[in-house]
C-alpha cells in the first residue's frame, strides 16, 4: 500500500481469531471529528460510490476483496484490496471514488464524513468512474 498525493491507504489493525476478526476504523480521535457514519452492504459484482464532495473528507475502511478506484489530481488509481483483508482509504474533498465488490459474497464498507449526511446532497457531486 501506498499514499498518494489526495488519498492516504492503509491497512487497518485487526485482530482475528477463529470467530472472525474485529477491527476499530477510527482512532478516538479521528472518531471526534466525525459528523455522519454509514454502513453498506454491497452484493458481488455491484458498485457503491461513483462520487466525490466538495467539503467533505470521508474515511471509508473496506474489507476485501474490492477494486476502489480513485480519480484524483494526478488522474485514475485502481487499489485491489485483496480477500479477508481491511484497508482504510482517507479521501479528501475533489477525489471521486467508487467500490466494486470482486468477491462472491456480500462486502462491507464503513464509511464517516466530517460533514452531516444532507439528504439534497449539496456537498455530493455524481461521477461515473467504475
Amino acid at each position: 500500500m501506498s499514499d498518494s498525493y489526495a488519498t492516504l491507504i492503509e491497512p487497518v489493525k485487526t485482530h482475528r481469531d477463529a470467530r472472525g476478526a474485529l477491527f476499530e476504523p477510527l482512532s478516538d480521535a479521528e472518531l471526534a471529528a466525525q459528523k455522519n457514519v454509514h454502513v453498506v452492504l454491497t452484493q458481488p459484482n455491484e458498485v457503491r460510490g461513483n462520487h466525490w464532495h466538495l467539503w467533505a473528507t470521508e474515511c471509508s475502511t473496506v474489507v476485501g476483496p474490492c477494486l476502489v478506484r480513485l480519480k484524483e489530481p494526478t488522474g485514475i488509481r485502481d487499489v485491489e484490496v485483496p480477500a479477508g483483508e481491511i484497508w482504510r482509504f482517507t479521501i479528501p474533498p475533489g477525489v471521486v471514488h467508487a467500490y466494486r465488490n470482486t468477491g462472491d459474497t456480500v462486502m462491507v464498507l464503513v464509511s464517516f464524513s466530517t460533514n452531516l449526511h444532507d439528504p439534497t446532497g449539496s456537498d455530493l457531486r455524481r461521477e461515473t468512474i467504475l
